[in-house]
């Protein structure tokens, strides 16, 4: 158990689906923008690739796409793709298409992804069901397990590369909800565990501040409803 860890956080870069807000892209990649902007992360986050001790990914395409290419750095000095763990559970809260990952053997015969090790993505990480339902508590467990899981690793500076809407839910305190921050993309943030609660069940995160930022401002799948009230992400949210 590490609670005194170091915790990096990083948002994908610009995907398809942020554009226009058009969910119903399936397992939306990142636009030619969006590899641009990971392509030049390292130039902003020297230190932190040669810090982090473990990479840990979503399996959808933009997070693994936005950790092979922002990353790069850090992944060779670990070992190469391999030593990424790719976890379905930071995959993204909604059951849209774009959010929603594809299946583990169709990842694997895109030559994009060959290397990495994708044996964590069983045949129901993309069923949106049970655990991977996207309704508040299955949302707030699944965080929760997320937490409880980084709280487990033995590393000192540990990397999560995922999704603005299942980031908020991992930085949820103890004084209420979901954060409410609004992730830029290829942005980087720092936290470690809240020690109030850091050997709870919850293993509430506390911030330390941004490290870098290497993209604009793109509204996630939930963010239209953060900022305008609910309804706005249905009616198709800030263009």
């Amino acid at each position: 158990m590490a609670p005194n860890s170091r915790i990096l956080i990083c948002r994908h870069s610009q995907a398809e689906h942020n554009v226009d807000l058009d969910y119903s892209i399936p397992d939306a990649p990142l636009t030619s923008l969006g590899k641009k902007q990971s392509a030049t992360l390292p130039s902003f986050t020297a230190a932190e690739q040669s810090q982090v001790d473990v990479v840990l990914s979503s399996g959808l395409k933009r997070t693994l796409q936005s950790t092979k290419l922002g990353w790069g750095p850090a992944i060779e000095r670990l070992g190469g793709l391999k030593k990424v763990i790719v976890l379905p559970q930071l995959q993204e809260c909604n059951d849209f298409p774009c959010d929603t990952g594809s299946p583990r053997e169709v990842l694997e015969r895109d030559p994009e992804f060959s290397g990495f090790d994708l044996s964590n993505l069983t045949p129901d990480w993309t069923s949106k069901q049970g655990f991977w339902a996207p309704d508040p508590q299955s949302i707030a467990l699944r965080a929760q397990w997320v937490r409880q899981f980084i709280r487990s690793r033995p590393e000192k500076t540990i990397l999560l590369v995922g999704h603005g809407d299942i980031i908020r839910q991992i930085t949820a305190t103890a004084s209420g909800g979901p954060s409410t921050y609004q992730w830029k993309n290829a942005e980087v943030r720092a936290y470690t565990f809240d020690p109030a609660t850091a050997g709870a069940q919850e293993c509430f995160l506390r911030p330390e501040g941004e490290v870098a930022v290497a993209g604009g401002y793109a509204p996630t799948s939930t963010e239209a409803d953060i900022v305008q009230g609910p309804g706005a992400a249905a009616a198709g949210g800030p263009r």
